[in-house]
Formats: C-alpha cells, sequence, structure tokens
C-alpha cells in the first residue's frame, strides 16, 4: 500500500500595519503639516509687511522725486521772496508747524515752504503767461474742511503772469511773479501757501495731494561749510551772514518724510496719527549726535525711529501704543500697525542745479 504524506499548511495572514505604527505615522503627519503651515504663514507674514513696504517705498519715491524736480528749477535769486524755515521773516517754521513734540503750546505740525520755480502751473495758458509757477509744499492740517486731504502732502503749483502783465488786486486776480519788497505773504491770493490751519486763508483749489500716505513733512540745510542747520546761511562765517542771498551758503536741503500704508492708516484715529507726528523731533530741538552735541547726517532718522520704535517715554503725547509701556485712555495703537511706518531722508544737492 502506498503511503501519502499530508504536509500541513501554515494558516493564511492578510498583510498590514499595527496600531502603533498607524498612531506613529498620524503622529508624523501631523507634524509635517503643522510644519509647512507655519511655513506658509511665515511666507504670507512676510509678502504682507513685504508689500507693505513697497507701497510706502513707492509713495515716498514719488512724493521725494517730485520735491526734488521742483527744488532742482527752484529760481535763486536775491531780489525773490521764499517762504522757508528761517530767523526773522523766514517764518516757514511758525504758524504752528515744525517745533516737533510739542514743546511750544498747540503746535502739532509739519514744516511749510513755497518758493518760485521754472515748472508749468495749473491756470488756464493765456498771452502772458510765463512758465513760471508758485510752488508749495504742505501736510494738510485744515480738519474743519470736511473735504480737506487731513494729514496728507499736498502740492501747490499756481502758474504765474511775467511781471507786468496784470496789476489787479483783488483777491482772485492772476499774479505775476513778485520782487521784494512785495512777499509770497503779502498777495491775497497765494495766502494758502504760507497757512495751514483751521482758518479759510488755508484753503485753495490749486492744492493737490502727491502723498495719501506721508504725514510728517521735515526740511533742513546742509551748508557748505559742512554744518547742518535750520538757517539757510552761515552764521559761523566771518563776518557771519545775515541773510539768504540767493541760497549762496547752501549746499543741499534735507528732506525727511513718515509715511504709513493705507490699510495701518485706516486703524490709527487721525487724532492719534497727529500726535504721533508731534512726537517726531524737529529739527531744531533734535539732540545732536556728533561731537558737543553737533548735527549730523542720520540725526532725524535715528530720532524718528527711536521715538516709533524705542524709549517708550519718546511717545509721551501720544493716547496709548500697545505694548510700548503706555496705558492711558484713548486710542491704542498696536505695535504691529507701528511698523507700518517708515522713515525717508533725502538731500537735494543745490549745486548741480
Amino acid at each position: 500500500m502506498r503511503r501519502r504524506t499530508i504536509i500541513a499548511k501554515a494558516p493564511f495572514r492578510l498583510a498590514g500595519f499595527t496600531l502603533i505604527e498607524i498612531m506613529v505615522a498620524v503622529a508624523v503627519l501631523v507634524i509635517l503639516i503643522v510644519f509647512v503651515a507655519q511655513l506658509t504663514n511665515s511666507a504670507t507674514a512676510i509678502t504682507r509687511v513685504g508689500t507693505k513696504h513697497m507701497d510706502a517705498d513707492t509713495q515716498a519715491r514719488t512724493v521725494l522725486d517730485r520735491l526734488g524736480f521742483d527744488i532742482g528749477r527752484m529760481i535763486r535769486r536775491t531780489d525773490l521772496d521764499y517762504y522757508i524755515k528761517g530767523p526773522g521773516s523766514y517764518t516757514g517754521h511758525g504758524n504752528g508747524h515744525g517745533w516737533g513734540k510739542k514743546l511750544t503750546g498747540g503746535q502739532q505740525g509739519s514744516d511749510q515752504c513755497a518758493f518760485f520755480a521754472s515748472v508749468p502751473g495749473y491756470y488756464p495758458q493765456s498771452s502772458g503767461q510765463g512758465s513760471i509757477s508758485l510752488i508749495a509744499y504742505r501736510i494738510n492740517q485744515n480738519s474743519t474742511t470736511s473735504t480737506a486731504p487731513y494729514l496728507q502732502m499736498e502740492r501747490m503749483a499756481k502758474g504765474l503772469l511775467w511781471n507786468g502783465v496784470s496789476n489787479l488786486t483783488n483777491q482772485n486776480a492772476v499774479y505775476p511773479i513778485v520782487f521784494l519788497p512785495n512777499t509770497i505773504s503779502g498777495i491775497p491770493s497765494w495766502s494758502a501757501a504760507v497757512n495751514d490751519d483751521n482758518s479759510g486763508q488755508s484753503i485753495d483749489a490749486d492744492y493737490e495731494v502727491v502723498g495719501s500716505q506721508v504725514f510728517r513733512f521735515e526740511y533742513w540745510y546742509l551748508l557748505k561749510s559742512g554744518i547742518l542747520t535750520d538757517v539757510p546761511w552761515d552764521q559761523a562765517a566771518t563776518p557771519a551772514h545775515t541773510w539768504l542771498n540767493g541760497w549762496t551758503d547752501v549746499q543741499a536741503i534735507g528732506v525727511a518724510i513718515a509715511v504709513v500704508d493705507p490699510g495701518a492708516r485706516a486703524l490709527i484715529p487721525s487724532t492719534t496719527l497727529l500726535d504721533i507726528a508731534s512726537d517726531l523731533d524737529d529739527f531744531k530741538t533734535a539732540p545732536g549726535r556728533g561731537i558737543g552735541g553737533q548735527k549730523k547726517v542720520g540725526d532725524i532718522e535715528y530720532r524718528w525711529n527711536t521715538v516709533l520704535f524705542g524709549d517708550p517715554a519718546d511717545l509721551a503725547n501720544t493716547p496709548g501704543i500697545l505694548n510700548r509701556g503706555t496705558t492711558t485712555a484713548g486710542s491704542r495703537v498696536p505695535r504691529e500697525v507701528m511698523k507700518s511706518i517708515r522713515i525717508y531722508v533725502r538731500y537735494f544737492d543745490l549745486r548741480e542745479q
């Protein structure tokens, strides 16, 4: 009889993962998802900040290029008037402007200037109109006018007639360029070029907004002697100079502006933005960092950034800045919103003009 050998087969088993393996895989997947999400959020934040900075950079470049173009074509003569900052009759530092940190009662504002330049204006062309315009720059602070572009940078360009073409004296007259002893402030229809308060003299339809994000404007002078000052002539000369004399002592005009991106501006009440603007030092009273406290290039930029992002005491007049150490009542500005404010400084060389 033939014998048969029976071989027992092992029972069939299905291949798969154990519960522990699945839990480890899920944990690793969660870690990867969290890591990727963090990278995405960081990239989004960086992109958002970069976009805000590009917006501010574009606005600042446009404003400074326009201002530089006008300064480059400014008419520099000894027989013309200029509305600029300086001692005596040069009162562009007055009218409640330019002192910073509220060092004088009620002051909350920026510098202002007006001068004649060889650029086109906005009056309709006529047979007697020349190529000269009255140019003026300011930060609009006429807060009582509902249509005013409050705390925005404005530029005026009034096209003028040649001197002698018109001798009208009414307020709506198209005036010619004026020579000393006549002054810019002496022409009634030019009152807004030298005023920026809540009066009717500050309103002029010839102003246009050139910097909707610019809320602070400051300028000063670099003399040919190397001195930085708010006086546009060399007081240290021998003998000391005492007047503008056609800008002969000035090598360059320094300009600083503060720009806030549109999204952040919507989060800052106008009263708080005005307080922030007034906390930014004026050139005259800002501490110098040179030997013996002498002013040097970069001081204003350093001081303004210190006020915005440094010692909380530098924002003593601002109602409240979150995470800056102040807890007073009123509108409070998050630190991240403050980061949306950027400072720009440029020098315009007069020697090349």
